[in-house]
């Protein structure tokens, strides 16, 4: 890589980093809830995933997490 294409991949790959991290400490984010959601999503999955071998019936969360648990539709 030449020096010129190296320069710009710095520079855009430290605008990435800084606006991730505006999104990530801004007022308005809600960066607890993503990622309280991302591992709901993966405790769902790992736990069909693990039904037919353990012969447990599951019924996936499927409500968006709030603090005192899971919401249904």
């Amino acid at each position: 890589m030449n020096s010129m294409t190296e320069a710009v991949v710095t520079i855009a790959v430290a605008i990435v980093g800084v606006a991730t991290l505006a999104v990530l400490v801004g007022q308005k984010s809600q960066t607890a809830s993503v990622i309280q959601s991302a591992g709901s999503a993966f405790s769902n999955a790992l736990a069909v995933a693990e039904s037919p071998v353990t012969s447990a019936s599951v019924t996936p969360q499927l409500g968006y997490p709030t603090n005192s648990g899971f919401q249904g539709f």
